[in-house]
């Protein structure tokens, strides 16, 4: 029998504009700025059982692509987009045990602000808070925060890796019983319980204790999503969560392999990090309309190529539209996303291949909810776990085959959970 693995759901362009231009958006794109899409999928999502929604995030109007914002700004690409944090406390709200996981940069945000968000976001949730590290990639995210150039990949990681330790440690600058309201004696919290941490790093500084209390799960379930040799060890150090976006299945087992590998490295349990793979479903009632629905979805992707490519300059800060399509690719280095530009040039040999091949995670999955539960039952077992991150256009009706048609097929096969076992997120997650 197989063994039961997790779901998430990797919300692309966060609190954005979704449905734009597409069949099915209905009302979403007029009302991109309000919350209820967003509950409406935390809603399905708990539904269903999944693990958590982890909200993407930018800081910067992209001009990656032909040197100006207007291919961006034309079709809401990347912006403009919200601020997901505000939005986190209304889809805890609406839910009672999904995980929630806002996306926040080491690059940008101070060490002790990040401590104290998550651990108040993680009190309001119940314990269901996580926080997705990303050291940011675009040079005009950093000059959004006074840098004339962006730090350097390496340098990122480096100061990331310090940045989660500080925040670990201010968690830890309460002891969990640190709170006794004692009437009697008249003391709220114990002072012996709570202490400085007094960090001093390379990059970053604080005295602490955190002036709030220890989050209700200890730490908050930490995840992170680089592919490139730093990014791999950052999260072999940290990590309760690594996503991952593979488009073959021997790539993918072949990552589990490597950051288990990393982890036992580090002295820590593999099976403590979950290893989650991006996967793009296209559903059908019968495996022909699903069929169909997927070459459409491939032939628009073919007849807009530049729509990949403005998309790939804005994470690896290079100008695409100054390349020859059809020309033979050349090298390109990048201070941004090093992992995923090595992905995507590896599609083909020219510029034109590579947008007509390129895949985020695995989105060859399609069928009816049975065949695609199938599926993902016989790659699961070869990758060996332990769980997927679905993606795809966050429209009603996408929700609604996932939450309603697929995950009730992985149900029926015991592949994912039925209900929540435990309160918290992190309990939830280690439950298997």
């Amino acid at each position: 029998m197989s063994s039961p693995f997790h779901l998430g759901w990797f919300l692309a362009n966060s609190f954005g504009v979704h449905g734009w231009g597409q069949a099915w958006g209905g009302v979403t794109a007029r009302d991109w700025a309000g919350p209820d899409l967003h509950i409406d999928l935390a809603r399905g999502l708990e539904r269903a059982c999944f693990d958590f929604i982890l909200l993407e995030d930018s800081l910067f109007v992209p001009d990656n692509y032909g040197a100006s914002t207007r291919f961006y700004l034309e079709r809401a690409l990347r912006a403009p987009k919200n601020d997901p944090l505000p939005l986190v406390p209304l889809m805890a709200q609406a839910t009672a045990r999904i995980g929630l996981v806002p996306t926040l940069s080491t690059s940008f945000y101070p060490p002790f602000l990040l401590a104290r968000l998550i651990a108040t976001l993680d009190f309001l949730s119940h314990g269901r808070m996580g926080c997705n590290f990303v050291t940011s990639t675009a040079a005009r995210a950093a000059q959004n925060f006074g840098l004339d150039a962006h730090i350097e990949h390496d340098t990122r990681y480096e100061m990331a890796d310090e940045f989660v330790t500080l925040v670990r440690e201010l968690w830890n600058s309460w002891d969990a019983d640190a709170i006794v309201m004692d009437e009697e004696r008249g003391v709220f919290a114990d002072p012996d319980r709570v202490r400085a941490i007094d960090f001093k790093g390379r990059f970053h500084a604080s005295r602490g204790p955190l002036n709030t209390a220890r989050p209700p799960q200890g730490s908050p379930v930490l995840v992170q999503a680089g592919s490139s040799p730093q990014g791999r060890q950052f999260a072999a150090g940290h990590m309760d969560v690594v996503l991952a976006a593979y488009n073959s299945v021997a790539d993918m087992k072949a990552f589990r392999a490597d950051m288990r590998a990393r982890l036992a490295a580090r002295g820590r349990d593999p099976d403590r990090c979950k290893v989650m793979f991006v996967i793009s479903p296209t559903l059908g009632e019968t495996a022909a309309e699903a069929e169909a629905r997927h070459q459409r979805r491939q032939q628009a992707k073919n007849d807009a190529p530049d729509l990949t490519l403005a998309a790939m300059a804005s994470l690896t800060d290079i100008d695409f539209s100054q390349f020859d399509l059809d020309a033979p690719l050349e090298e390109l280095t990048t201070n941004g996303q090093q992992g995923t530009l090595k992905l995507f040039l590896k599609q083909g040999r020219t510029l034109r291949e590579v947008a007509r091949n390129y895949r985020y995670g695995l989105e060859d999955l399609h069928g009816t909810p049975d065949q695609v539960a199938g599926r993902m039952d016989e790659i699961m077992q070869e990758v060996g776990g332990d769980g997927f991150m679905i993606t795809g256009p966050l429209t009603r009706r996408y929700l609604a085959e996932i939450a309603d048609g697929l995950t009730p097929a992985l149900q029926k096969r015991g592949l994912t959970r039925r209900a929540y076992a435990h309160a918290h997120f992190r309990d939830n997650l280690m439950e298997f």
